[in-house]
């Protein structure tokens, strides 16, 4: 059993980690309002822009001459899987549980044969992958400084995912992020970004227009040459936008349960040092109990 100082030190190690993990649950709720907010207010937008690209696409989504973005290349070989994960660490699962997802969707692709190439958006995911897949890891875009996700830092991204794709480096791209459902749950979402992922309401099934005929100009084809590069972007800062979201849920969270935990562990200190120092006392009067009694 350890002496009393040592479990002093303990005692006083493990409230100043208590202190810690409160002032970042803290903190990170203090963040998730804002983040919460700002991944709701881009999801209606997300969501319509991909209702007008099905809406457009319906009658393309089978043709080998309609627009690269949404009919993709024709080949199926070279994957590439943009991994977006968090800065820092400390909010559980959370990156973990994407880093897992992509770590199984590129092993299953190259059991089939077929050729993966990363991209991580965030160091955690690409310190989790280097070790088994590092050298299917093209680069780490870094948002360390970033206090808060804006369409600007989605921009660069997606300008480097065209550039990639028009110079022929993949066929097809999907992007991993977690969705924020609510501070305890965070959804991993696999999305394709190229070819373009259509509504499932709107894959196979008549587009209802309420009776409505439109007639396009320019035509269909001309506006989705325009259209699909910005979905590409809209839909990178959707997932960043529910990436932040999720982190400062699931870090909450997991400094919630750290800081009780420290709790617990405190009390159990406590107790035993109470008893320790208790059975030192007895221990000391029986000497002295005895000491005089001898004489």
């Amino acid at each position: 059993m350890a002496n009393l100082k040592q479990l002093r030190v303990r005692i006083s190690s493990v409230k100043s980690t208590q202190k810690i993990t409160a002032a970042m649950k803290m903190v990170a709720a203090s963040k998730l309002r804002r983040a919460q907010e700002a991944a709701e207010q881009g999801r209606p937008y997300a969501e319509r822009m991909s209702r007008l690209i099905g809406a457009l696409g319906a009658g393309m989504a089978g043709r080998e001459d309609g627009p690269a973005l949404l009919v993709g290349t024709g080949a199926n070989q070279t994957h590439l899987i943009v991994l977006a994960t968090a800065e820092r660490g400390l909010c559980g699962a959370f990156n973990s549980s994407l880093a897992k997802a992509a770590k199984v969707r590129a092993q299953a692709l190259m059991a089939a044969g077929k050729t993966v190439k990363i991209l991580c958006v965030g160091r955690k995911g690409a310190q989790a992958l280097r070790r088994e897949l590092g050298g299917h890891i093209l680069d780490t875009i870094e948002l360390a400084g970033v206090r808060q996700v804006g369409f600007e830092h989605a921009r660069p991204i997606a300008a480097r995912l065209l550039a990639m794709f028009d110079a022929g480096e993949f066929d097809t791209c999907t992007i991993f992020y977690s969705r924020f459902a609510s501070v305890l749950s965070q959804v991993v979402t696999e999305h394709s970004l190229i070819p373009t992922a259509l509504p499932e309401s709107e894959q196979g099934e008549q587009i209802d227009l309420a009776g409505a005929v439109y007639d396009y100009e320019p035509d269909e084809e001309d506006i989705l040459r325009d259209l699909l590069p910005r979905n590409l972007a809209v839909q990178v800062f959707r997932a960043l936008l529910e990436n932040a979201a999720s982190e400062q849920g699931a870090r909450m969270s997991a400094m919630d349960n750290a800081t009780r935990n420290a709790g617990d562990m405190i009390d159990r200190l406590t107790l035993t040092y109470n008893r320790a120092r208790q059975a030192a006392i007895t221990t000391e009067l029986i000497e002295i109990i005895s000491g005089a009694e001898a004489l």
